[in-house]
């Protein structure tokens, strides 16, 4: 299959160097010029490594051009974090065609950016777009061509909008990663699995005097205390609340079978956290008000679990409170400036005519 990935960081090198080890043909897109240069000139390859050892790739185009990158692909897929979604998704509007696949794991509801972007640049093709509930490896990069993948998840529930395509953005999808998709309706059901969003926040919060005093710190090592769990499932049970109000059933990927060592197994699948701490690859400098896991899962993720809740008629106390801790530590009022139903154009819907615009599109 021909997949465009998009994206410089971890998850789009693991992404593209994972799929061209699977004998996909791939195209990375990029928009820093010097860097894909340096790649072009390393000969588009990727060092992949995993518990079989290591694995050097080829891609087929490494460029700056995004329109050349996507051109005649099946799949795109971007794991770029929320944040920078809406400049990816202007750039990338104007050169979706009928049937292309937009998958974006996770996404935070970024769906509804990447789908609203192509109707705002005046483009009707027939394009889907697709969320899951994390980034399908654990994963970090080694070098600037060289990405080492911990996990390849095991159970990807994956939201597609608009809903009425789901069945061929599912086959897609499932290409790509064989045996792991599972559909669970539509995109915003879809981001009410992304686990970033509940695991993070508690951690970089309730560790906010380790991280700021160690020059390095693994917070889900040392910082995934039992105290930190216990909030951790807390939080999420304003996820489930939140979904089963929406009517959203089962399965929801509880994140406490993410930890546990026996019952249904999570994204991905027996022992990921303990082999995650062994790698020694999150045990990393910390810029706490900088780190994703502030400025996306924190800021991104709970103000959009904040508003759905409000749609729904759901309480979510420590959601907002990990809002406004996480606000103070940075100087922001991460209330106003985070992703919420309004800032997506979507503040106006109630709850059926959500609905009806994520089941039939725009």
């Amino acid at each position: 299959m021909k997949i465009a990935v998009l994206g410089g960081g971890n998850g789009s090198f693991a992404a593209a160097g994972d799929f061209a080890l699977s004998g996909h043909e791939v195209r990375l897109w990029r928009r820093d010029a010097d860097q894909v240069a340096a790649h072009r000139a390393a000969g588009s390859r990727i060092l992949v490594k995993d518990h079989n050892g290591s694995h050097d790739v080829k891609l087929a185009l490494v460029t700056t051009g995004i329109a050349e990158a996507v051109s005649g692909v099946e799949l795109i897929l971007c794991p770029a974090p929320a944040f920078a979604q809406p400049d990816i998704a202007r750039l990338l509007a104007p050169h979706l065609r009928d049937g292309q696949v937009v998958f974006l794991p996770p996404a935070t509801f970024g769906s509804m950016i990447f789908a609203r972007a192509a109707r705002d640049s005046g483009n009707h093709a027939k394009a889907s777009f697709a969320e899951t509930g994390t980034l399908p490896w654990l994963t970090r990069k080694h070098g600037p061509f060289e990405v080492a993948i911990t996990i390849r998840a095991k159970r990807l529930p994956v939201g597609v909008f608009p809903l009425d395509q789901a069945p061929r953005a599912l086959e897609v999808i499932g290409q790509a990663f064989p045996d792991a998709v599972e559909p669970c309706g539509d995109a915003l059901s879809g981001a009410l699995m992304n686990a970033g969003p509940i695991i993070h926040p508690p951690l970089i919060v309730m560790n906010a005097g380790p991280i700021e005093h160690f020059e390095k710190w693994d917070i889900h090592k040392e910082g995934t205390q039992a105290a930190i769990r216990r909030v951790t499932d807390a939080l999420d049970a304003e996820r489930i609340a939140v979904r089963e109000a929406l009517g959203y059933g089962a399965p929801h990927f509880p994140l406490a079978h993410h930890y546990a060592k026996e019952g249904e197994m999570w994204m991905y699948g027996r022992g990921s956290h303990d082999r995650l701490t062994d790698s020694g690859d999150w045990r990393e400098r910390i810029v706490l008000t900088e780190h994703r896991y502030m400025r996306e899962d924190l800021r991104l993720g709970l103000s959009l679990l904040v508003s759905v809740a409000g749609l729904a008629g759901v309480a979510t106390p420590l959601a907002k409170a990990f809002l406004a801790i996480g606000g103070a530590i940075c100087g922001e009022d991460f209330a106003q400036g985070g992703r919420t139903l309004d800032t997506l154009g979507l503040g106006n819907l109630g709850k059926a005519d959500l609905q009806t615009l994520l089941r039939g599109g725009f």
